[in-house]
């Protein structure tokens, strides 16, 4: 913008650029908005300079970040001022200030309409500008045509247009029906034999965006493309301006082959082989030099050429040309230059059959997996999973074992889950597979999913032949002084069921083997703890006659376990001590497992799913055909077990148990805490106390100036509200479908774990598994339809509130008798709220239509992770944090009565765990967890509470945390708990132990409310 002789800006920005701090840049802004409004009211006696000015100023003050809410209008009127001075500032002021829906840009359609129509070149530049710089629907429909004309004007210099042709692809972009394309693609057609480059890269913008929308009405373009390419490609009347180093126009080359790919094909042969010809000359003359803007101009053009090869399906000697000048790339060291080299190599793996020849590459490709650069391991991993095949599997993933145990913490779970998937899918024999998941367990235990231990007892259980050489790994693998939990869960179950074959090989008794096992139990979880129960009933059961050492050795485990605050824990130690008293009997009890019935391996569809969603498959594919749906639909779905599944393998202990006790596929929350006992804790000074006053609890603090309070609630609903988020049948219809239990109590309790049932009614039954990890989050809705015939229009619509980003995949609008669908969900935290997401679903049975909305479990405590801290840990943060709004403390009153070891249970049950010895008060406790979201990240959140002992019914309670939104949704959340949600049980009641004629219940749940896949089980 000129500003000469306009000595008030002037002054004004020196003014601006020699303030000290912000607060006098803010004082003299304020003195010259107040200026300017001031002269504005007068504005009979502004000149056309001044007003031109205080513009100019109010611009200036707006780039600054500060509000402008007034002077529009006077910008706007600049548009109408005939000198070209005066109209330039209106233009620019307004594109800048204005957005498409405001009102006064409605004031100056009529103006800008007669600046496009007009005969002065610089004034139709000026309306272009700002037309294609803000859009919206009024200009589109009121300018469109002008703009068009101008496009197709022959009379019109190149300079205007090219800003019409960019104008219309902004207009196009935001108004896809102001081109009608009946008329328009004669044109476009025309418009590519333009012999001015400039508006032929403009003209080429305009088409990627038409054909990237629908490419049927412009197939008379094609050929059109090739010569603009042929042209560039032999230098043929390219001005040096448009050629950059030595490249004629690589910015429309790009353009022009990006058009290309979204058409599906060449029919014309001459077309096709002038094509060919011009990628093959590309391809030929394309190579690293030292200069980098030569490189990447070059560069561009290169991987263009590459993605359109694959995406014609080129002849086999071009992609073979295409691998080997890919394998110059991923040897030089430049490293955007090996990274754009391994990820194209991986986008042909995809899209055409060059494997043999990626092969040759194989050590350059192992050696990227060794560079500094993390992108480029990334793109090496990638590469070297999708072009492993059996002849290649033993070497790449030996590789990828050795890189393990140096590779970032970042990329070790997918290096993890690929390495199994491939040993699986590739495995020359069983036991190198069952060598190679040990292996991988051992280096990366907290980076092996559960599917992968699964998926090897399956193997290891199918097959009778290797069932001895697993037990002797495990049995080696027991040696080790430090073991992950992981690796004792799978030798702990291995050697249960099979340490009996080896019991002639020394150091593999019974005795021994409980040994090695007994000695990890101290440090393993609650779910580790109960496989280990487990083992040693196995151990018992194939030690016959009894060994009365080892017995008295097991049952004295078993009775210190009997009252364990666990309940599946309690009663497995009952139970199991029970049953072993039955002698010779417990042989047929608790018998070998048997054999695993057939099916898709977990991993394997995983990798399936991983290979469909990829991104460079996708972005080549969906140039050519719709996107399908990924539901996945099952018509057989059986557990190892017996009973319906619908996500990773459960391992049982036993079949033949009486009691039918099954390993739990998750962790639960162990609900252990530490009383805090008054005659244990030495008398401290109240730490926690320094912000938070005497220990009497008094009224909370006016937070309601620091955060709205009016925000939708996630878990703490009460059932008043459930006809609002929760519905049952919408329809009227007199035979009107109801649902099957309460969906309240579903949605409440899939708030706490990860699986079940969210709705049930006569026709389908809607299932949930979920898995979370920092703020992502995947949930699969599984959809069964338990009739003999199918339900049709089904819908589902996720409403999600403004904090969750969800995508669901593509619902089959019909569900098959008797068979169930998964509908992967994708969810991603953004920021903290208690606001929940809505499953708007029907579908029809019959004469029957069935609408509900349901509340999704993707709630606030979904993204906490607890994490237990020291005093050394927690006092400095928690002193850190003083005072509103980072640290918050209500009086909350109405609280259900608990006891501290149940309130200590509550919060475990939403991830957040209490730090026992951190309060030396035996009423009060303190907890920490941790939140995820995208805006936050990791973000470390501490509780405290202090409980009144005369009235368990109020309590005082304080949240801190670094962001004030967190602290007040958590503090919100934590308060709708303790009001409105029942109290986990902290005193264990021991059940009565098991006989032949009474299992016990706890052992199998209610299959309507627990599993979504169980209530199909009969039917299918």
């Amino acid at each position: 913008m000129a500003l000469s002789g306009m000595r008030g800006l002037s002054v004004f920005i020196s003014d601006i650029r020699n303030c000290q701090n912000k607060e006098q840049e803010r004082q003299r802004v304020d003195k010259e908005l107040g200026n300017i409004r001031t002269r504005f009211k007068n504005e009979k006696g502004l000149t056309p300079y001044e007003k031109k000015k205080y513009v100019w100023k109010m611009l200036y003050i707006y780039m600054l970040g500060y509000d402008v809410d007034f002077g529009h209008m006077e910008a706007v009127s600049l548009i109408s001022a005939p000198k070209y001075p005066e109209k330039q500032v209106g233009y620019i002021v307004t594109s800048c200030l204005l957005n498409e829906n405001h009102d006064f840009l409605r004031l100056v359609i009529n103006t800008v309409r007669n600046d496009i129509i007009g005969r002065n070149e610089t004034f139709q530049c000026l309306a272009l500008t700002m037309v294609g710089n803000i859009g919206g629907r009024e200009f589109a429909e009121s300018l469109a045509p002008d703009v068009q004309k101008l496009l197709i004007s022959s009379s019109c210099r190149p300079l205007v247009r090219k800003k019409a042709a960019l104008c219309l692809l902004r207009l196009y972009r935001k108004n896809p029906d102001v081109v009608n394309v009946d008329g328009w693609s004669d044109r476009m057609t025309q418009l590519l034999d333009e012999r001015d480059l400039g508006v032929l890269t403009s003209v080429m913008s305009l088409l990627v965006a038409l054909v990237a929308n629908s490419h049927e009405a412009y197939w008379s373009c094609l050929p059109k493309c090739v010569k603009v390419l042929e042209r560039l490609a032999r230098n043929q009347d390219v001005p040096p301006e448009y050629t950059y180093y030595g490249i004629p126009s690589p910015w429309l080359q790009v353009k022009t082959m990006r058009a290309l790919q979204y058409f599906p094909t060449i029919e014309d042969p001459n077309t096709r082989r002038s094509l060919f010809e011009v990628l093959q000359r590309i391809l030929m003359g394309t190579d690293v030099v030292k200069n980098v803007n030569k490189n990447n101009a070059s560069h561009a053009v290169l991987f263009e050429a590459l993605a359109l090869v694959m995406h014609l399906d080129a002849e086999k000697e071009m992609m073979s040309q295409c691998v080997a000048l890919l394998g110059k790339f991923i040897a030089v060291r430049e490293p955007n230059i090996r990274y754009l080299g391994l990820e194209n190599m991986t986008r042909m793996l995809m899209v055409t059959d060059v494997q043999e020849s990626i092969k040759r590459h194989q050590a350059q490709i192992i050696t990227s997996l060794k560079d500094p650069d993390i992108s480029i391991r990334r793109r090496a991993l990638d590469l070297l999973y999708g072009m492993c095949d059996v002849t290649n599997a033993k070497d790449i993933v030996e590789e990828l074992l050795q890189y393990l145990s140096t590779a970032d913490f970042a990329m070790r779970e997918e290096l993890a889950l690929k390495a199994a998937i491939l040993a699986e899918k590739f495995a020359p024999d069983l036991l190198w597979y069952v060598d190679v998941i040990l292996q991988l367990i051992d280096k990366a235990g907290d980076f092996v999913s559960d599917d992968i231990w699964y998926r090897v007892i399956q193997f290891v259980t199918n097959n009778d032949d290797l069932q001895p050489y697993a037990a002797a790994k495990a049995r080696e693998y027991l040696d080790k002084p430090a073991l992950h939990e992981t690796m004792v869960k799978v030798s702990a179950y291995l050697l249960g069921e099979y340490s009996h074959l080896l019991a002639r090989r020394p150091g593999c008794s019974p005795k021994e083997i409980f040994s090695l096992i007994n000695e990890k139990l101290p440090t393993v979880s609650a779910p580790t703890v109960a496989i280990l129960l487990s083992t040693y009933a196995k151990i018992l059961m194939h030690t016959q006659p009894p060994d009365q050492e080892l017995q008295n050795q097991v049952w004295a485990i078993f009775n210190k376990y009997e009252s364990y605050i666990d309940v599946e824990i309690q009663q497995r130690a009952v139970e199991y001590f029970a049953l072993s008293r039955k002698g010779a009997a417990l042989m047929d009890i608790l018998a070998e497992m048997p054999k695993f019935p057939e099916r898709q391996s977990s991993l394997l569809k995983k990798a399936e799913d991983a290979e469909a969603d990829t991104a460079e498959q996708s972005a080549i594919k969906l140039r050519t055909q719709q996107q399908t749906s990924n539901a996945l639909v099952v018509t057989d779905v059986h557990a190892p077990n017996g009973s319906a599944s619908y996500g990773p393998v459960k391992i049982p202990t036993n079949h033949n148990t009486e009691t039918a006790l099954v390993v739990q596929e998750t962790a639960q929350p162990n609900g252990t805490t530490a009383k805090l006992d008054p005659q244990q804790a030495p008398p401290s000074p109240d730490l926690l106390g320094d912000l938070l006053g005497p220990l009497a609890i008094e009224g909370p603090p006016d937070t309601s100036a620091i955060i709205d309070q009016n925000l939708v609630s996630g878990l703490g609903t009460s059932s008043s509200t459930i006809d609002e988020l929760a519905l049952a049948t919408l329809g009227e219809q007199p035979n009107s479908v109801q649902p099957i239990g309460n969906i309240a109590e579903r949605f409440h309790a899939l708030c706490l774990k990860d699986s079940g049932v969210l709705y049930e009614d006569p026709y389908i039954q809607i299932g949930i598994k979920a898995e979370w990890r920092a703020h992502h989050g995947r949930l699969v809705l599984f959809l069964g339809n338990k009739n003999t015939s199918p339900l049709d229009s089904v819908q589902a619509l996720i409403l999600p509130p403004s904090h969750l980003k969800m995508e669901l995949s593509v619902v089959p609008e019909t569900i098959p008798p008797r068979s169930q669908v998964q509908c992967p969900l994708e969810v991603v935290n953004l920021r903290s709220s208690r606001d929940v997401a809505v499953l708007d679903f029907s579908y029809k049975f019959g004469a029957s239509m069935v609408n509900v909305k349901l509340r999704l479990p993707a709630v606030f405590n979904k993204f906490l992770q607890p994490i237990s801290m020291s005093a050394e840990e927690f006092f400095p943060q928690w002193r850190s944090l003083s005072g509103p709004p980072l640290k918050l403390q209500e009086v909350v009153r109405g609280v259900k009565p608990m006891l501290l070891p149940e309130m200590a249970n509550l919060f475990s049950s939403f991830h957040v765990v209490v730090c026992p010895g951190l309060d030396p008060n035996p009423n009060n406790l303190v907890a920490c967890t941790t939140f995820f979201s995208e805006a936050t990240r990791a973000m470390l959140c501490l509780i405290r509470v202090e409980t009144d002992p005369s009235d368990r019914t109020q309590l005082r309670m304080t949240v801190a945390s670094g962001d004030p939104t967190l602290t007040f949704e958590l503090k919100e959340f934590i308060k709708e708990q303790l009001i409105s949600m029942p109290a986990v049980s902290a005193t264990p009641v021991a059940p009565a132990p098991a006989s032949a004629s009474a299992p016990a219940p706890a052992a199998q749940p209610a299959p309507s409310t627990t599993d979504p896949g169980a209530l199909l089980a009969g039917l299918l």
